[in-house]
């Protein structure tokens, strides 16, 4: 008798636990097991992953929210929006892929420019060894990013800067436009009505944007990390230490930017002959390197 009765408390207990199992506790119908792989929602289509990590990208510093709010700005029109869960969990899967992609960017070339369609135009300045300070004038010709003016003026007048381009015009031809920034000596009315009689028009960058005239910039970084190595004395002794830095620059500097060559091949658009190779050097050594002649 004890044992039937424990056999029927054990049945009774396995019938109510399949019972508990296969029951829903609201309305004891039985539950539907969900399929493997269920989705609540469409996956997004390919291109919205790009576009998303593009922006990433090109908004580095901006968060998933500002992203997200960006994109569909963009695409709403399309019928299609992203959430700040959706970025985040793209920029979190895409980490790597962004940053290769943000380096693309940064070092992306700009267009080729033709010849002769841009000059840049700066002033720098030379302390000699008797605490003067000269002024220095650098023309720089985009797209070959030679160097076609290096010289030390006499004075800070617009006179001055204009007899200085009139000589350069003369010898390398005129250009179509030349970038200058918002200094005093390059929006003075001698200065814009001298470019006016010689039929050029001018670009002025922004205030405090000197990337906006970066390969002249660009240019006088390199002179003055050489410059600043080099003590000179006298105003005549400047000029003609400039005249050695723009034939090494020019002629024998190779450039990353223009595939190895240096500005003076890509001006006359020849390589030089290697056939006829000679060692330049000059201010003791910190300007140095093999020139080739044209050809």
């Amino acid at each position: 008798m004890l044992f039937l009765s424990a056999f029927m408390v054990w049945w009774l207990y396995q019938w109510l636990y399949a019972l508990r199992l296969h029951k829903t506790p609201d309305h004891g119908h039985l539950k539907q097991a969900k399929p493997d792989g269920h989705r609540y929602c469409q996956p997004k289509p390919a291109w919205v992953k790009k576009r998303v990590i593009r922006l990433k990208a090109l908004m580095p510093q901006s968060g998933c929210r500002t992203i997200a709010h960006a994109f569909n700005r963009l695409h709403e029109h399309k019928g299609m929006t992203v959430g700040k869960s959706y970025v985040h969990n793209i920029i979190k899967q895409h980490h790597y892929e962004i940053q290769i992609l943000r380096r693309k960017i940064k070092h992306k070339r700009p267009k080729p420019l033709p010849h002769n369609l841009i000059w840049g135009v700066d002033l720098t300045g030379k302390t000699d060894s008797t605490g003067k300070l000269h002024n220095i004038l650098g023309v720089i010709e985009y797209q070959s990013r030679s160097a076609l003016c290096l010289t030390a003026l006499a004075d800070k007048a617009s006179i001055t800067l204009l007899e200085s381009l009139i000589t350069t015009i003369r010898r390398y031809g005129k250009p179509r436009y030349i970038r200058t920034d918002n200094e005093a000596i390059f929006t003075s009315k001698i200065f814009r009505l001298g470019l006016w009689l010689l039929g050029i028009k001018h670009q002025r960058t922004e205030v405090a944007c000197p990337w906006q005239n970066g390969k002249v910039e660009r240019f006088f970084g390199t002179l003055k990390e050489k410059l600043n190595q080099w003590e000179v004395s006298s105003f005549g002794e400047l000029n003609h230490s400039l005249h050695l830095f723009q034939f090494w620059y020019n002629e024998v500097r190779p450039h990353d930017y223009l595939n190895g060559c240096t500005p003076a091949e890509v001006w006359r658009n020849r390589k030089g002959n290697p056939n006829r190779t000679k060692w330049f050097e000059a201010w003791d050594g910190l300007l140095c390197g093999y020139w080739l002649p044209p050809p």
